[in-house]
């Protein structure tokens, strides 16, 4: 009886996720665009496996993955495509820890003051530290930029050469990034090893492809996992009003939900619409 009724009960379980799943919801695990630009990623990899087989293949998998999001950043907030790169592999262990594949966190950056996205708690420099939570990896790297753009603390960084990632890597320790005081020395060696300052080198045009691309993405208007919340993702050149026709939420009821003092939204800010 107790096998039956544990067959029941599982049988259950499926038919209502099954029937509570539909064409809006987006899972947060992985939630990338499937079509990136080429920065030659694959023939890097492929010419770095072949001179060293001890490469790590998890990090080789990443590069493949995420190099044209660092240039396509480097581009748009001058970081040197090979410190971000870097970062997100030393950050998020090659996309494996459990901050990058639930929350798609990949650079460890914490809630901080005014933070009114998603978030999530992990253990770090204390207890229950906040996180913060991304619908996309493509957020987080957007994110990343913006944190470092946003600062003050982090200005002088950008008085540096572009390809001088190693001034890049000692400076970001400096400005307080982490507390490792290896944290420099581990992203160089990333870089160095995996011949990151390659990427370094890519020109903007070849990423037209890609912008085009980006433009045709829809902003989606997501069911959050955890709950019937309806969220808008916001998109390059929304604004409040144009959300509000999309959406049918008036701005006034869009502020008022999302605790907006003024209409200033952001790319990849997520917007209550209930």
């Amino acid at each position: 009886m107790k096998l039956q009724s544990y067959i029941v009960i599982a049988f259950l379980s499926f038919f209502i996720v099954s029937c509570g799943v539909n064409k809006n919801v987006v899972s947060s695990r992985n939630s990338t665009i499937k079509k990136m630009p080429s920065v030659k990623q694959n023939a890097h990899v492929r010419k770095l496996a072949k001179k060293n087989k001890n490469l790590n293949k998890y990090t080789l998998t990443y590069i493949k993955k995420y190099a044209p999001l660092a240039v396509i950043k480097m581009h748009e907030y001058k970081i040197p495509a090979s410190i971000t790169l870097a970062q997100g592999i030393l950050e998020s262990g090659n996309g494996r820890s459990v901050l990058a594949t639930k929350s798609n966190n990949h650079f460890g950056i914490k809630c901080h003051r005014g933070w009114k996205g998603e978030r999530v708690y992990h253990d770090d420099d204390k207890k229950d530290d906040c996180f913060r939570k991304y619908t996309y990896v493509e957020d987080s790297y957007t994110d990343h930029s913006k944190f470092l753009t946003g600062r003050k603390r982090y200005a002088f960084l950008f008085k540096l050469r572009q390809k001088n990632y190693k001034r890049w890597a000692k400076g970001l320790k400096k400005a307080g990034y982490a507390t490792d005081r290896k944290y420099p020395s581990k992203l160089i060696q990333i870089i160095e090893s995996y011949q990151l300052y390659e990427f370094d080198k890519v020109k903007k045009r070849d990423l037209k492809k890609y912008k085009k691309e980006f433009k045709k993405r829809k902003s989606e208007i997501t069911s959050s996992s955890s709950s019937s919340e309806a969220v808008y993702v916001v998109k390059k050149g929304d604004t409040l009003w144009s959300v509000s026709r999309e959406t049918n939420v008036s701005v006034n009821q869009l502020q008022k939900l999302n605790g907006l003092k003024d209409t200033n939204i952001s790319i990849g800010q997520r917007l209550k619409l209930k």
